[in-house]
């Protein structure tokens, strides 16, 4: 966590695959989101090259959506913890419909 805080948004990508209402209701700033029940139909979205974190609300969800990205040519890191600890630990959330 403190690896994405100390990086982000400087360097990299990061994915937002909890569902809309979740994004909306608070994630870490800079965050796109691409819903996990949207990602095959998205999948052109992601980045394909340099470090890609990909969060949810605490880390079961990232964990899937990296497995179905193997392959798609970035480096891509499951955000253990995911918003959740990223909240917990002081960091800002945004909110609103800043959905990408």
């Amino acid at each position: 966590m403190e690896r994405l805080a100390a990086i982000h948004p400087d360097n990299g990508s990061l994915i937002d695959v909890r569902e809309r209402d979740e994004y909306i209701s608070g994630h870490v700033p800079g965050a796109i989101s691409i819903p996990l029940s949207e990602l095959a139909a998205r999948a052109n979205e992601v980045p394909t090259t340099g470090t890609v974190h990909v969060i949810c609300a605490a880390g079961g969800r990232s964990a899937q959506a990296i497995q179905f990205l193997e392959g798609h040519g970035a480096d891509f890191v499951n955000v253990l913890g995911g918003t959740n600890e990223w909240r917990d630990r002081g960091h800002d959330l945004a909110t609103g419909e800043d959905v990408q």
